[in-house]
């Protein structure tokens, strides 16, 4: 029996030597990609099985730490999807905090240098948008007033929020369309307002961008579940009506503004440029600048 421990020994040793320090390493420590901070997000998913025990994930998180302080990243991200949720405490105690979660994955995080942590907050805002629809012809804006609301003795325009990746003129058209039954086109951005302490936006400020749309049809169908009631109204009834509020009432005096000067006077148009990551968009609204 000594001899065979003897011989199992001195191929153990064999075997270790024939394999390089580097796959130690990746064997021992969790892998993950490096971002331009000089981060590490990793996926715990494509690391480990949702069957490993909650000791050898926190022994294995415990190596990796020491591996990234050594090589001195800034921030550790742990994206964590629901069904490995039984590893978040383990994570806690090495220090991670939430950073976010939505549907069925979080976002963990830990700062790893001395001093004030830089990495970004999860979303400081949330975008809405209204859409403007003004016929030309007849100086008619589209107007609604909300079903459910507490606000609903107020004339308004169709809007709501934008969809995660939405454009903004995409969603205002959406979202007229949804709620008015009315088809239109993305012309400008108008104006744009900034709220905080917004009392449905969950703790997040609040963007609320202000479209212009041409109207491609003309014929009302409001959607009976969010609509009480949506019309054409003439600009200057809109204006000197009692039930509009404060933004609503600026906007009007935009909207006429345009209607005598042209809306070159007041639009911020899109356009669209290559952004500095290699195959991406942007895009940027300014004023005309033959019109500056």
């Amino acid at each position: 029996m000594g001899v065979l421990v003897r011989i199992c020994q001195k191929l153990s040793r064999k075997f270790a030597q024939t394999i390089p320090a580097c796959t130690y390493r990746k064997l021992s420590t969790f892998h993950g990609s490096i971002d331009r901070y000089n981060g590490v997000t990793i996926k715990v998913k494509d690391n480990i099985s949702p069957s490993m025990s909650v000791e050898d994930f926190q022994n294995l998180l415990k190596e990796s730490l020491t591996k990234w302080r050594l090589e001195e990243r800034t921030a550790i991200w742990l994206e964590m999807p629901i069904e490995y949720s039984r590893y978040v405490e383990a994570a806690a105690a090495e220090g991670f905090e939430f950073h976010h979660a939505e549907h069925s994955q979080c976002l963990l995080k830990l700062w790893l240098r001395d001093g004030i942590d830089a990495s970004p907050r999860f979303a400081t805002h949330q975008l809405g948008v209204c859409g403007v629809v003004i016929n030309e012809e007849t100086r008619e804006v589209l107007v609604m007033q909300e079903k459910k609301s507490q606000f609903n003795k107020f004339w308004k325009f169709p809007g709501g929020l934008a969809d995660l990746g939405e454009n903004i003129g995409d969603a205002a058209v959406r979202e007229t369309f949804e709620e008015t039954g009315i088809k239109s086109e993305f012309a400008s951005v108008i104006a744009f307002r900034q709220q905080h302490d917004h009392p449905m936006a969950y703790g997040r400020s609040d963007l609320y961008i202000v479209c212009r749309l041409r109207p491609l049809t003309f014929d009302v169908v409001p959607c009976d579940r969010e609509v009480l009631r949506c019309q054409w109204m003439p600009i200057d009834e809109l204006r000197e009506h009692a039930q509009i509020t404060s933004i609503t009432h600026r906007l009007t005096s935009l909207i006429l503004k345009g209607l005598e000067d042209g809306f070159s006077s007041i639009d911020f148009t899109a356009e669209q440029m290559k952004s500095v990551y290699k195959g991406q968009h942007f895009t940027i609204f300014h004023r005309n600048l033959e019109q500056s």
